[in-house]
């Protein structure tokens, strides 16, 4: 494996990370005002992923400086191109983050910090789907790597299909952490959420795998073309399938666990449809698609490998320590661990 390959797959799995261990953060606060039926509940939905969100966001922060830094034409091109949706996404995180940290300290306004909270979860659970649809689809760019295409273009109903089914992903792996760290009357109605919204995911995703057929039918080609296509999409089906199974036997961690194996085949299966390419340009004369070969140097790469070898064990050591540390049910008067 040479080093562009072994950059594409590790910002894959940085990304397949954060879909992971942020989603299930975005997912509770869009179904926040729809799950929680009072005060007790909502705080412990918050309570639910108090601990953890801060530091599953750093997966995204680290994908992107892993993007900027391995690939640079991709990052100047999606980040371009892509600018009023990604500061919508950051808007939504940054405005969560606040309603979360004033949501107790501040009674007198605790409708509107739930509001923001939903907002806040809402903008980029959807947006960051529609980002990858539009590249899975082709983005509009000329020779140069220029981004030539506008904000509302982004908006095409292949990219909103994809935003939607990332959307019901999430909404379903919120929905089985809460049924994981829940009890009593929320903790059954974030099961029978998971359980509708879980048909709603699978339906979503063979319309978008017809969708996918009909508008790029060669991705779905290309990564149905390579074992690493086939692997993701084993995962997914395997990850599905065992959610199903676990719902029905009401084991919630395993539902969890499961739901988060149909994220990474998921995300697996749009890159392997991409490979080689980073960021496929729209069919154009003068459209040239950005693959992994217009990565940094050499020795960029190395140097970024050996810092990744070091840092990422310490990073995962600290999630499972944190993780661990906060296990278990969340106290449903005091909404605390």
């Amino acid at each position: 494996m040479n080093l562009q390959l072994t950059w594409f797959v590790l910002v894959g799995i940085l990304i397949a990370g954060y879909a992971v261990l942020d989603g299930f953060d975005l997912g509770i606060g869009v179904l926040y005002p729809f799950l929680a039926k009072n005060e007790d509940e909502r705080r412990a939905l918050r309570a639910a992923i108090g601990p953890v969100w801060d530091g599953n966001e750093v997966w995204l922060i680290t994908a992107g400086g892993a993007l900027f830094a391995a690939f640079p034409p991709a990052y100047a091109t999606t980040f371009a191109g892509f600018y009023p949706a990604i500061m919508l996404a950051l808007f939504g995180l940054i405005l969560r983050g606040v309603s979360l940290e004033f949501r107790h300290r501040d009674e007198n306004w605790r409708r509107l910090w739930d509001g923001a909270f939903f907002i806040g979860s809402l903008l980029p659970a959807l947006l960051f789907g529609v980002a990858v649809g539009n590249v899975v689809r082709g983005v509009p760019m000329n020779a140069a790597g220029d981004y030539t295409g506008t904000f509302l273009g982004l908006l095409n109903p292949f990219s909103l299909l994809v935003g939607v089914t990332g959307l019901a992903m999430f909404l379903t792996h919120g929905a089985a952490w809460t049924a994981v760290k829940t009890e009593g009357a929320l903790h059954d109605r974030a099961v029978k959420a998971r359980s509708l919204l879980h048909w709603a995911f699978v339906v979503l995703v063979v319309l978008t795998t017809v969708y996918t057929g009909l508008a790029v039918g060669d991705r779905l080609h290309d990564s149905l073309g390579r074992a690493m296509g086939w692997l993701a999409l084993i995962l997914l089906v395997a990850g599905v399938v065992w959610a199903r199974w676990e719902m029905l036997r009401k084991r919630d961690l395993g539902a969890f666990v499961a739901s988060a194996a149909a994220i990474v085949g998921l995300v697996g299966l749009a890159a392997a449809g991409n490979y080689p390419d980073l960021v496929p340009a729209r069919a154009s004369a003068a459209a040239t698609s950005i693959a992994v070969d217009a990565a940094s140097s050499s020795l960029t790469l190395k140097v970024m490998l050996v810092i990744t070898l070091i840092g990422m064990p310490l990073v995962l050591a600290y999630s499972v320590y944190v993780y661990r540390s906060f296990r278990g049910k969340v106290d449903m008067k005091e909404g605390e661990y």
